[in-house]
């Protein structure tokens, strides 16, 4: 019987539990009455935080969330499984070196699904309409009217940081991901095209910006009256890519802003 039960134990071992806080037992652990509730909580903010921070390595999950490695591997497996995660290849820095490079995460279209809104298919049925029945003038003219309440909203907070892009960056990261859109801000440097690349892991309205990309330019256009510099966008979950990423230049040291 002590055999039986040390074998038990170390299975649940093997599976994570215990040490990165989901689950603490003492004793013999019976995985059937494990919570699940729990598992999903952590799986959910594995998925979230691979939508904020990817390219991710499974390393640094677990020093985000505060998860072992084996707990971040498990997550992050059955995330793959579900189609809700895929591998991508390493580059840049994290890329370089010997042996083989680690895994790097993003969100797949199943991930960004798990996360989109119920009402996507109603507001692309709307938009549609109003194309046919007013024309594409009229699509355009409401990305700059839905753009504008967040942009005042937006820009009542910025006020106080004065001119400075950079601080105004980082404050509209923050002012994005309480919306939804799990942005970050990355330094790039490329002699005078130095700056931010200010990215958005998650579009709450990214199945309607597939087919309307008025709500994408809105956006960008709103982003460099924001900031006070012309931003550029690089790349867009509505065009397939795993972020949207837009550039945010900002003065070299050195150089007049």
């Amino acid at each position: 019987m002590r055999r039986a039960e040390i074998r038990h134990a170390r299975n649940a071992r093997c599976l994570g539990l215990g040490p990165e806080g989901e689950l603490r037992h003492t004793g013999v652990v019976n995985i059937e009455h494990a919570p699940a509730d729990a598992e999903s909580r952590t799986r959910a903010r594995v998925l979230a935080a691979v939508s904020e921070h990817g390219p991710v390595t499974a390393s640094a999950l677990g020093v985000m969330i505060a998860l072992t490695p084996a707990a971040v591997r498990r997550h992050l497996d059955a995330l793959a499984a579900a189609g809700a995660i895929v591998e991508r290849e390493a580059s840049g820095p994290a890329g370089r070196g010997r042996g083989r490079p680690a895994r790097q995460w993003v969100l797949a279209p199943a991930g960004h699904d798990a996360l989109a809104s119920d009402y996507d298919h109603l507001a692309a049925q709307a938009l549609r309409y109003l194309s046919q029945s007013v024309g594409p003038v009229a699509v355009e003219a409401f990305a700059r009217s839905r753009t504008a309440d967040t942009e005042s909203r937006y820009a009542a907070q910025l006020a106080p940081l004065g001119n400075d892009p950079v601080a105004r960056a980082h404050a509209l990261v923050g002012m994005l991901t309480r919306d939804g859109y799990a942005a970050s801000a990355r330094p790039v440097s490329a002699g005078a095209l130095a700056g931010l690349q200010l990215c958005q892991g998650h579009c709450p309205v990214k199945h309607v910006a597939e087919e309307f990309p008025q709500l994408c330019q809105a956006e960008t256009d709103a982003f460099s009256r924001l900031l006070g510099v012309h931003v550029q966008r690089l790349s867009t979950l509505a065009r397939g890519q795993h972020v949207c990423t837009t550039f945010v230049p900002t003065p070299v040291k050195g150089q007049s802003a």
